[in-house]
């Protein structure tokens, strides 16, 4: 406990020290993210529809990382109809894809750890799959909407006659930059948090085909996969929101 109290103070000291004031909102919003997520926990447990709790969940994540964080302007306004936008899409999208490729509920590899427990929980592990993919693709999708809208603002600032399709292009450049390395970010923290599952792998002497038809490696694969496609996704809907925002104000401004 001391170890981690620790960590949190010099975690606080540097955010604060490098970001300021908003530092210092950022670090309390971890804490408020995880009382989300918990009391979102709590929620699955007592209503059926965990993917609207988890929508409701992901909408106040967005909120908390956008305008308590960044406050309400032009920037986290567009970051956030786009985020809400993509999110809504990639539902639809995971819900086929979790049809079909039946990664719900729990893998061979993990029986020895839930052979003491009770399955009979009154849960849909079918949803569960779906919310978790969606909670692990909501991070991304907020952090590169928020990062092209303030680019493009800060365009939209140094050139307020820039046209709307000029501004929607520049949108786009600047996501292109940003897509490879946030789809890397996805991938090497798979890797990270899954490294002793490869390992585990390979020591079982499970071959490429056992490892790519393990259900416990595709589920994590396709949340990777997903996560990629909402980035990709949100990167042209940000553009426009951002550009057709931005150029309304500067009408209601003339």
């Amino acid at each position: 406990m001391n170890v981690l109290l620790l960590l949190a103070l010099i975690l606080f000291i540097l955010m604060s020290i490098v970001g300021g004031k908003k530092g210092v909102r950022s670090f309390l919003a971890l804490f408020l993210n995880f009382g989300v997520i918990f009391l979102t926990i709590l929620f699955m447990l007592s209503i059926k529809n965990t993917i609207i709790v988890t929508l409701i969940a992901c909408t106040i994540i967005s909120c908390i990382n956008l305008f308590y964080i960044n406050k309400f302007n032009h920037k986290t306004l567009a970051a956030f109809v786009s985020t809400i936008i993509t999110l809504a899409v990639l539902v639809l999208f995971i819900f086929i894809i979790e049809h079909h490729a039946m990664i719900q509920g729990f893998g061979e590899e993990q029986e020895e750890e839930i052979n003491a427990f009770s399955l009979y929980v009154g849960i849909d592990f079918a949803k569960i799959a779906i919310c978790t993919i969606i909670m692990g693709a909501i991070g991304a999708i907020i952090d590169i909407s928020l990062s092209i809208s303030s680019s493009m603002n800060e365009l939209f600032v140094h050139d307020p006659s820039v046209t709307k399709k000029n501004l929607f292009n520049s949108g786009l450049k600047i996501g292109r930059d940003i897509l490879g390395t946030t789809t890397n970010t996805l991938y090497f923290a798979f890797v990270g948090g899954y490294l002793t599952l490869i390992i585990w792998f390979k020591r079982l002497s499970y071959s490429f085909g056992d490892i790519i038809n393990s259900k416990t490696f595709c589920a994590e694969v396709i949340s990777i996969l997903s996560g990629g496609i909402g980035v990709a996704i949100i990167i042209p809907i940000t553009s426009w929101i951002s550009a057709s925002i931005f150029l309304q104000q500067r009408e209601k401004a003339k």
